[in-house]
């Protein structure tokens, strides 16, 4: 599973501008007054290759009350989630009462603490980070989040305490075999489904939302293949999360996305397609992650509901339509066992190895099928193709002013491509790279002889012009 690393600290330290260095982003809103962050905010960020989650979290002194109180409680349950915590200190104030009380805090817990001065621009660090030692820290970290200076030495150093999933395979008595999440909404029947397709009651199943809090991991085989099902919590809009465990079990739920080849998607066909539906479905494609979507508690409607409901999953999942879709009954086994042939099929087209030649051909039939846009008066050309990733299938192609392809332009070679390689239930991603050109910015020094034929021709012309004119 992904690193979970909390940024904490006093308010106006620099914690959600680090936030946002790490993460590539703008979510965490950044200003120069504190107080400014209250919710933790969830980012992904990737260094070297390696992956891991990032929680921004509002300044805590130890006197709050009112809303900066629960601002407070915030914080101190983002370290009780964290696998590692980053403690910033400003250089520029020097350490404040309201860091000893939460250095006091960290000091009780069981994660590892790592000590960062930040704000060290236009100062001595040695000087700067002086003060802190006396916090007992073994080594202080000097910082710059605004410039990202010292950046890469401290998540580096988070990192290594944290070895790498592909290399020494986090979990290898957590997962074997091909990973499948089952993720939805609350009590739309994810552990009955889970129960079902192991056939035994593994998980506990009541009629209650918010039933299961955490993933579950759970390996077993199906006629001689290894699989791992994770059975996950379910997924509320954001407004109707009330309990601090339910937020816990939503990271959980997206990390479990995250480490699946494979995501079945469970709705409730009596409540109809929700917008939530929609936004978790958002979630897993943005993610990567190959698809099925499984409609339970199909048993029971009657023939209009059922046509109804399929004359709305035509209409609002269009934009996923390389996704099967399955109507079961976990509770009675109805369907479910069709769901493995889905996602046999979503695996192996995410998984499967891609030839450039093949890819090159097939781009330059759809180029002349449906050529790209001219751009002031120019083409674009795709050269050709060549594979960059698997789960989710990457395609590299290069060319000259790609990165003016229109997004429907993307779009339709993402179907010709889905199309031609017979991919079902993974979404396709594609990415561009511009050639160079090598004789950009030189200039053709002309020979002795050529400059002398060009004086020649130039006299030559003036001449000519000399006698037409008099002609006239």
């Amino acid at each position: 599973m992904i690193p979970v690393i909390a940024l904490v600290g006093r308010p106006n330290v620099g914690k959600s501008t680090l936030f946002n260095r790490l993460t590539r982003s703008r979510d965490a809103l950044v200003a120069n007054f504190p107080g400014l962050t209250r919710d933790r905010q969830y980012g992904d960020a990737v260094l070297e290759g390696r992956r891991f989650m990032l929680i921004d979290t509002g300044g805590i002194t130890g006197d709050e009350e009112g809303i900066d109180e629960a601002m407070a409680q915030q914080s101190l349950l983002a370290i009780d989630e964290a696998d590692a915590v980053v403690l910033l200190l400003d250089a520029k104030a020097g350490l404040m009462a309201a860091d000893h009380g939460l250095i006091d805090h960290l000091r009780g817990c069981s994660k590892p603490v790592f000590y960062v001065a930040n704000k060290i621009d236009g100062t001595d660090p040695n000087i700067a980070m002086a003060e802190f030692y006396q916090t007992g820290a073994k080594q202080i970290y000097p910082l710059t989040a605004t410039h990202g200076k010292g950046v890469r030495q401290l998540v580096g150093d988070v990192l290594d305490l944290f070895p790498d999933a592909d290399a020494a395979g986090e979990g290898q008595d957590q997962a074997h075999g091909k990973k499948i999440a089952i993720v939805g909404r609350p009590n739309v029947g994810k552990s009955t489904l889970v129960n079902r397709m192991l056939g035994e009651e593994r998980v506990v199943v009541y009629d209650q939302p918010g039933t299961t809090r955490d993933s579950i991991y759970i390996n077993y085989e199906r006629d001689g293949e290894p699989y791992t099902l994770i059975d996950t919590a379910g997924v509320r809009k954001r407004r109707s999360i009330r309990e601090t465990v339910e937020k816990f079990s939503i990271v959980k739920t997206l990390k479990a996305v995250d480490d699946a080849n494979v995501v079945v998607l469970v709705m409730d066909a009596r409540e109809n397609i929700v917008e939530q539906d929609l936004h978790l479905l958002g979630q897993v494609i943005d993610s990567g992650r190959a698809v099925v979507v499984a409609l339970n508690k199909w048993d029971g409607l009657s023939s209009d509901q059922k046509n109804r409901i399929k004359t709305e999953l035509d209409r609002r999942l269009r934009f996923i339509d390389f996704a099967e879709v399955h109507f079961i009954s976990a509770l009675h086994g109805t369907g479910v066992g069709h769901l493995y042939e889905s996602i046999e099929k979503a695996y192996a087209s995410a998984t499967q190895s891609l030839q450039t030649r093949h890819l090159t051909t097939i781009l330059e039939g759809a180029v002349y099928d449906h050529a790209p846009p001219m751009i002031n008066g120019r083409r674009i050309k795709l050269r050709y193709a060549h594979p960059g990733g698997q789960n989710p299938p990457i395609i590299v192609i290069h060319g000259n002013q790609t990165d003016k392809v229109p997004a429907s332009y993307t779009r339709y070679l993402e179907k010709i491509f889905r199309r031609e390689l017979k991919m079902v239930g993974t979404p396709v991603r594609i990415e561009y790279k511009t050639a160079d050109n090598p004789y950009e910015g030189k200039k053709n020094k002309l020979t002795k002889r050529q400059v002398d034929r060009k004086r020649r021709l130039v006299k030559f012309v003036k001449k000519q012009d000399k006698k037409r004119k008099k002609g006239k």
